[in-house]
Parts: C-alpha cells; sequence; structure tokens
C-alpha cells in the first residue's frame, strides 16, 4: 500500500472513519473500480454474505467460494473482482494485478475444470455507487480515508483484519485510529 499518496481513482481503497454512522459502511474498506466525472463504483471488501457460489449457481458444485456484499445498491447483481487476466477476458484493470469483472462463461468453466483457484477471485453481491461529485464530496467532509489498493490487501488480508490493517499501514494518526472501539461507549 502507498502511503499519502491515494488519489480518488479507480484502485483506491476508502476506508471508513471509525466514527461512521451509517450501518452500511461502517468499518468498511470499499475498493474504488471506477471513478469519473459521471459517478463512481466500487466493492466492499469486508462484509461477508452467509452464502457461497454453489447455492447461488447450480453449475458449480463443490465451489465454495464465499460471496461479499459489494454494497446496498442493487443487491441482486453479481460482481468479481480477480488475479487473473490470462484466463478471464474482458476484465478492465483497476489497480495492478487486480481486475474488475470479464467473461463470466469463462469463471464459470473455469471453476468447472478446476482451473480457477478460490484465492485469485472474490465475488460479490450488489455494490456501492456514487452519483456525479457525491464522492469526492463525502472524501471531502472527512467521510473516507483514501489508501491506493494493492493485490495482497485486496486478495490475501483476511476479511476481519482488513479495516484495522489499512489504517496501521497508512502510519500516523491513522495507525492510531485503528485501535479505536468499535463500541466506545461500552469501555
Amino acid at each position: 500500500m502507498i502511503k499519502d499518496k491515494a488519489k480518488l481513482k479507480a484502485g483506491a481503497l476508502l476506508i471508513s472513519p471509525p466514527m461512521q454512522s451509517d450501518i452500511n459502511f461502517r468499518r468498511a474498506v470499499v475498493l474504488l473500480c471506477e471513478h469519473s466525472d459521471t459517478g463512481s463504483f466500487g466493492l466492499i471488501l469486508n462484509r461477508s454474505l452467509a452464502l457461497v457460489m454453489e447455492q447461488v449457481f447450480d453449475d458449480l458444485p463443490g465451489f465454495g467460494e464465499e460471496i461479499g456484499c459489494g454494497g446496498p445498491v442493487q443487491p441482486e447483481t453479481l460482481h468479481f473482482i480477480h488475479r487473473l487476466p490470462e484466463q478471464i477476458i474482458g476484465g478492465i484493470e483497476v489497480q495492478e494485478s487486480v481486475y474488475w469483472g470479464g467473461d463470466f462463461e469463462q469463471v464459470k468453466k473455469g471453476i468447472q475444470l478446476g482451473s480457477i483457484d478460490p484465492n485469485d477471485i472474490r465475488f460479490f453481491l450488489g455494490y456501492t455507487g456514487w452519483t456525479s461529485g457525491q464522492l469526492a464530496e463525502e472524501v471531502e467532509q472527512g467521510g473516507w480515508i483514501l489508501a491506493t489498493a494493492d493485490e495482497d490487501t485486496v486478495f490475501d488480508t483476511a476479511e476481519s483484519t482488513v479495516w484495522r490493517q489499512t489504517l496501521k499501514q497508512l502510519g500516523g494518526s491513522y495507525a492510531i485510529l485503528a485501535n479505536y472501539p468499535e463500541h466506545p461507549s461500552l469501555n
């Protein structure tokens, strides 16, 4: 993760500050997949659903990869990120070695053949979205802390620790925020 160089663009991580009151984004880490003048699209990296791929797709028996909650918008839509550009064509590189989307039929075929390692792909229902200028305004008002995504954070950091880890990696006052209690009134 690159410190102090994060910009609001595809490949950024949006880390909710510990005082975030919106339950949808409390202690959330969002991978920003697209950011333009017309709006922004991201996927929450640390919200599991009690659902696995084989429960959603009959033609993927034995593939027990968990599905995450990408966000509150259109929760019936399936999205995925991966690090398999040679196997899954059509993906958009959002950060070095991190791709969003691509040919889902290739994904299913790769899963059926066993050529896709579950550690190289993540699935989400729903997404987070912002209209033109909305996300920039939220960042300006302190609603998000920016960091730069990297492959390890997106694919290899445990969902339960990604919020705390990203803040610690930013260092300084952000590292202190990583220890902010989840329920300060209980302390």
